[in-house]
């Protein structure tokens, strides 16, 4: 009876941890819509492919399924969100998914700001991994910013460093922004609990994977921040009246199944409104 009570629960096992592989497979393209209230007053739109936590040891999906999927998307900005990689011979894997992020023409470039997983890198493999990101045209941003101008409005794009591993510089990441919108890109969405002094329009993060496997909740998350324990993991959300979104990412680390959660791309459609206050840190 203990012989087959066993062989049971490891076929049960099998199918369970087969099943959770697959849906590491099954990836979402979730379109979000910000200020969609505005759209009828004739503001300008700014749509944003937001990829995040590749973790390239651990992705199901190749450069050319990824291309398939977002070939027919009109795209304004790519926001890489952080999470690469962290093994120096994964970096050659990056290089085709950038050329296909390329060949999707983004009218405003690609912008990059990098994760907890990028810093395990040693030194001159972080700066590999950086060297290859810019020979594709990205921008990193490392607590800095850089501004373009969309239909007559000035869109601040501000590249907040890694929270979790105490990179980020809220003053040098706002330092010389222009009168206008400020959309962010960091990677650990917990460093919006200290950006009360520091406007914001749109944050976009990732860092949780959406739990990644939550069964029947993502408990392992409690570890990773105060968002975490308040089971602010994945989605829109919404902080001191100002929006911001979680990726649930296009890869894993560690164990590569997902239950609970998805791999995600997302496609961000951000209204801006016109004349804004110049949104920089408040006194």
């Amino acid at each position: 009876m203990n012989i087959l009570f066993v062989a049971i629960l490891m076929v049960l096992l099998y199918y369970i941890m087969k099943k959770a592989y697959r849906n590491t497979k099954d990836i979402v393209i979730n379109k979000v819509k910000i200020n969609d209230k505005l759209t009828n007053q004739h503001h300008p739109k700014l749509t944003i492919l937001q990829l995040s936590d590749l973790h390239l040891e651990n992705i199901s999906i190749s450069p050319k399924e990824l291309f398939e999927k977002l070939k027919d998307e009109p795209i304004d900005i790519i926001a890489l969100t952080g999470d690469f990689l962290d093994r120096k011979w994964t970096i050659p894997r990056l290089a085709p998914y950038l050329k296909v992020l390329n060949d999707l023409n983004a009218r405003y470039g690609i912008y990059a700001v990098l994760g907890n997983h990028d810093y395990v890198l040693r030194k001159n493999n972080l700066a590999s991994l950086i060297r290859l990101l810019e020979e594709h045209n990205c921008r990193v941003l490392q607590n800095e910013s850089e501004s373009i101008i969309v239909e007559g409005t000035w869109v601040n794009i501000i590249g907040i460093d890694d929270f979790k591993t105490k990179r980020s510089n809220l003053e040098a990441s706002y330092q010389g922004i222009k009168t206008g919108t400020n959309l962010v890109l960091t990677h650990d969405p917990n460093i919006i609990l200290q950006m009360k002094k520091y406007h914001f329009d749109y944050l976009l993060a990732g860092h949780f994977h959406g739990g990644q496997i939550c069964y029947p909740k993502a408990f392992h998350l409690i570890k990773m921040g105060k968002l975490a324990r308040m089971n602010v993991i994945k989605g829109l959300h919404m902080q001191e009246g100002k929006p911001f979104y979680i990726s649930e990412g296009l890869g894993q680390t560690g164990v590569n199944i997902r239950v609970g959660s998805r791999p995600e791309i997302t496609i961000h459609e951000l209204t801006l409104a016109k004349n804004k206050r110049k949104a920089i840190k408040a006194i």
